[in-house]
């Protein structure tokens, strides 16, 4: 629990976790069976409903995939690592393995390395030395990828680029880890493909649904978080509706999310409402009036400069 809450507000979290919603974790368990059972039905009926249907169904329901398997690797809905990779590892979204996305993402929950080059995981900035070595076409890529649509445009690619050049250094090197976890990646993934063709869905339609919600969860990502002095204004507070939050699980609330990691998808909004003028303080408000706002602001201008002004070595 975060050194910074008052008693009461400590009190009042500490209540929550030990509700019995919470100790069963039944929101989590019943989403978890609703979205492999709404899978499951894609897939079986996908030939009956035709190919377009079944491609603009899956886009959502691969990118609440991905967002549940970030609960999973939070530590719901139980409380031991290994059942909760189980639950989460089939390849259902193709491109990440469950314990890459585990690992990298809890490393990116070193609140003081948030947002800077080589320590986070997932930061979207460049340091002085990326920067200058950037040719002209990768450097318009890159502010590309800092407007909303750009980041739809171009986002999956360099994001898949990004894989594939980290995790390929991994293999030459002969790091038996990244081996194994990629030989059983490709079979669990040739076997997804199997089951999908023998039910009448092509491969292809598939992989672009994938690669459409790998775009669509970049809406999520693309300013949860920004450079900022205190660790803890690096994380937005994004006041999205009810679809957005759905898809997304909560995860708009991200300074919530940051400062209590193991507090499930369903009480973030609740613990946000009852101290919203605290959580705006810590943040430095660093508010978002929904994602409608994201796309009103930076649909074609960049949010900001993919040069980050506090890594390692950057100059502003």
């Amino acid at each position: 629990m975060p050194n910074y809450l008052d008693s009461h507000h400590r009190q009042s979290i500490l209540q929550l976790q030990n509700t019995w919603t919470a100790r069963s974790d039944w929101p989590t368990w019943l989403l978890l069976l609703g979205t492999y059972g709404a899978w499951w039905a894609l897939i079986e009926f996908g030939s009956f409903i035709g190919r377009p249907l079944t491609v603009l169904l899956l886009v959502p329901l691969l990118t609440l995939w991905m967002s549940l398997q970030h609960e999973l690797l939070h530590g719901h809905p139980t409380r031991w690592r290994s059942v909760n990779k189980v639950l989460g590892y089939a390849p259902l979204a193709i491109w990440y393995p469950y314990t890459l996305y585990r690992d990298s993402h809890l490393a990116h929950h070193r609140d003081e390395t948030i947002t800077l080059p080589r320590d986070d995981p997932e930061s979207r900035y460049l340091d002085a030395r990326a920067w200058s070595g950037s040719a002209g076409p990768g450097r318009t890529l890159h502010w590309l990828n800092k407007t909303l649509l750009g980041r739809l445009c171009v986002g999956p690619a360099l994001a898949l680029a990004g894989l594939i050049h980290e995790q390929c250094a991994r293999l030459l090197r002969g790091e038996a880890q990244a081996w194994l976890m990629w030989v059983t990646h490709l079979l669990c993934v040739l076997a997804l493909f199997g089951f999908i063709s023998a039910q009448g869905v092509a491969v292809f339609d598939y992989l672009l649904a994938s690669v459409l919600a790998l775009a669509l969860s970049m809406v999520r990502s693309y300013y949860e978080h920004r450079p900022a002095e205190a660790p803890e204004q690096r994380s937005v507070l994004n006041e999205a509706g009810w679809p957005w939050r759905w898809l997304f699980l909560n995860l708009n609330l991200h300074l919530v999310h940051h400062d209590l990691p193991g507090l499930p998808w369903y009480y973030l909004p609740r613990v946000y409402r009852e101290r919203r003028t605290d959580w705006l303080q810590r943040s430095g408000h660093f508010l978002v009036n929904g994602y409608s706002e994201l796309f009103r602001r930076y649909a074609v201008s960049p949010v900001d400069s993919p040069l980050h002004p506090l890594g390692r070595g950057t100059q502003p």
